[in-house]
């Protein structure tokens, strides 16, 4: 399973892949709007699988510290 599934970018195979993906989340260009909402949801769902704690409800809380 990816978090890009059309782009078969960042691979979500284990808890240290799920957390590099929330970590690289921003760096994947040329995705649309629509690709980054179901790479979250799958990064979400990868998370619950592996007792990931994600405290952003929303790609766009992804980096923010305020």
């Amino acid at each position: 399973m990816f978090a890009f599934p059309k782009q078969r970018k960042e691979p979500l195979t284990d808890a240290a892949h799920v957390k590099n993906a929330l970590a690289r989340f921003d760096q994947v260009q040329d995705v649309i709007e629509e690709d980054r909402n179901l790479a979250f949801a799958n990064i979400q769902k990868a998370a619950e699988h592996y007792r990931i704690h994600i405290e952003e409800k929303s790609w766009h809380d992804l980096g923010n510290n305020a």
